[in-house]
């Protein structure tokens, strides 16, 4: 369960800032673009309708540029004859159906002017003396039934110098050239359009979006009346409906010559679809993302939760006293620089715990390092060779310690064997093991010869006997009896090596040299270090010692008798006489 845990927390907290950072991403990137292709969309509907717009006004401009040269011929000379000419002009020009002059007479009639008839005729109609346009109209389409044609007519009024109104000269144009230009547009044809008078009602539109209306707004669609309150405000533009993408947009845009504005519709779906296509594709694209990231959430968090899992159980392990075998590393990263430190923690571990049950508590660690040096003490079994034993005993401690309490006689052998130690210690010596109030030492020479062993065994006995000196001092401040150290020391050849099982082995000396160590040291008075024939003759020469006497003893185990001697410091001798007055 906790390795799913861990799993799900590395997944969350990589899925969460990637998740948010793409939701971001998105969301304002869509509503970017579109703002970015709706404002395309304005600007190339705008432009079209000005297009479209432009054809209308230009082919509107042609026939009003003629009309304005027909009032302007009025006030020069030959201007009936002039605005005869232009009369002939329109009638001439592509997509002018009829051109009609007619004059107003008394009473309010009107006569027609026939087109042909001269300076004379033209004269007679009254045509000299009158004085330009007073504005254009362009009415709405209407159908001709002379010509079978929808028209749209172009009246331009006629008036003399007091203002008086003489006539009119009206041009009917072909409503289908009009068009014909932007029908020709691809647009006109696929898309939504119309044109519409002020009013808003329909002149010309596209059959798909409003066949059997009348006019724009007429249908009550909120869309469309706002749309038409925009369009009699603004003279080009582009209107949004509702929603967020809107469902319907539309550009309009009012003609220069005709009362007439052509509005352009689309739908805002088919304006926003590459965004909403990009959109979907940028759905899947986060969907293939997460996927990806999940995968490698799955392959890199997935790997470091098993190193975890793996040191986890591993460290169980240990802590139940199996070390195992290193765990394999499987990269070069902080894992694997983590699983590196726990196998060297490891090794460590299991080097002290090694060092402890083999070399006990009292091996120096500086002597156990050395002796880890050697392939014969980490295994099972040892070596043969030659060694200095020395053996220590309190004389007279078995009967001290009957009138003793067990806690006195405890911290006794506590304080007393901690001095011992500390002394042993400093002359690198091994302590084998304790026997009550005895101690078992070996000095190992290692892979060297025995001799500088077995002066560091003769030193330290000499030392461990003056620091009986300072603990009897300090031991009879707590009430403690004066007691005395028997200390015998030989040389000699035994087994040393691991002695025990696989699980629990102490590093030690076996033979015959430890029994008749034994037994030397029986034979030492407190106070005394006693050493062997083999030991006396090996620092005879090479110490500073006084031999206090030498004696032959029978020691069981041995056939022939031995000789012993009792030996002191020399130097320490010297400054007891010299305290003493020189005796």
């Amino acid at each position: 369960m906790k390795i799913h845990s861990l799993r799900q927390r590395i997944g969350l907290l990589l899925l969460l800032p990637v998740g948010l950072l793409l939701f971001l991403i998105g969301f304002f990137g869509f509503i970017y673009m579109r703002e970015a292709l709706l404002e395309e969309w304005r600007d190339a509907s705008i432009v079209k309708l000005e297009r479209a717009a432009h054809q209308i006004d230009m082919r509107l401009d042609r026939v009003i540029n003629w009309i304005q040269m027909f009032h302007e011929a009025s006030e020069s000379r030959g201007g009936p004859l002039i605005q005869d000419w232009v009369l002939n002009q329109l009638r001439k020009m592509k997509g002018v159906a009829q051109v009609e002059l007619t004059w107003n007479e008394a009473g309010n009639a009107s006569q027609t002017m026939p087109m042909h008839g001269g300076r004379r005729a033209m004269e007679g109609a009254g045509m000299i003396g009158s004085h330009g346009a007073r504005g254009l109209e362009v009415t709405s389409p209407r159908y001709d039934a002379a010509i079978g044609e929808d028209t749209v007519d172009l009246i331009s009024g006629i008036k003399d110098e007091s203002g008086n109104d003489l006539g009119n000269l009206t041009i009917s144009l072909n409503f289908d050239y009009l068009l014909a230009g932007i029908k020709a547009l691809a647009w006109w044809e696929t898309d939504q359009a119309c044109l519409i008078d002020n009013s808003g009602r329909y002149i010309a539109h596209t059959d798909a979006l409003m066949e059997g209306r009348r006019e724009l707004g007429g249908n009550q669609d909120p869309f469309e009346t706002a749309l038409l309150r925009e369009i009699q405000k603004n003279p080009y533009g582009t209107f949004l409906g509702p929603g967020h993408p809107p469902d319907q947009v539309a550009g309009y845009y009012n003609l220069q010559h005709a009362p007439w504005i052509i509005v352009l519709f689309a739908s805002g779906k088919e304006v926003l679809g590459p965004i909403v296509r990009l959109r979907a594709y940028f759905f899947v694209g986060v969907l293939c993302t997460v996927c990806v990231i999940l995968l490698l959430i799955h392959r890199v968090a997935g790997r470091m939760v098993r190193s975890f899992a793996e040191i986890s159980h591993a460290s169980a392990r240990v802590a139940r006293g199996d070390y195992g075998h290193p765990i394999p590393v499987q990269s070069a990263d902080e894992i694997g620089q983590l699983t590196r430190s726990f196998n060297t923690m490891v090794e460590g571990l299991k080097e002290r715990d090694f060092v402890a049950n083999t070399f006990g508590r009292y091996v120096d660690q500086e002597i156990a390092q050395k002796l880890m040096k050697i392939p014969a003490a980490s295994r099972l079994g040892g070596d043969k060779r030659e060694v200095a034993i020395l053996m220590s005993d309190i004389r007279g401690f078995t009967p001290m310690a009957e009138t003793m309490r067990p806690d006195a006689t405890i911290h006794f052998l506590n304080r007393y064997f901690s001095r011992l130690i500390q002394v042993i210690q400093k002359h690198n010596g091994i302590i084998v093991d304790f026997f009550g109030d005895s101690m078992l030492v070996f000095f190992d020479p290692m892979e060297g010869p025995v001799e500088p062993a077995i002066r560091r065994s003769v030193a330290c006995a000499f030392e461990m006997q003056d620091i009986m000196k300072h603990f009897n001092s300090e031991m009879k401040q707590e009430g403690f009896p004066e007691v005395m150290t028997g200390i015998g020391i030989n040389a000699g050849e035994v087994v040393v090596g691991n002695v025990g099982s696989e699980t629990r082995a102490k590093y030690g000396i076996v033979g015959s040299a430890v029994n008749m160590t034994q037994r030397i040291q029986s034979r030492a008075e407190g106070g005394e270090v006693v050493v062997s024939e083999s030991v006396y003759q090996r620092i005879s020469g090479e110490m500073d010692i006084k031999t206090c006497r030498s004696f032959t003893v029978p020691l069981k185990g041995i056939k022939a008798p031995t000789r012993l001697y009792v030996v002191d410091n020399a130097e320490t001798v010297k400054g007891e006489k010299t305290a003493n007055g020189g005796h």
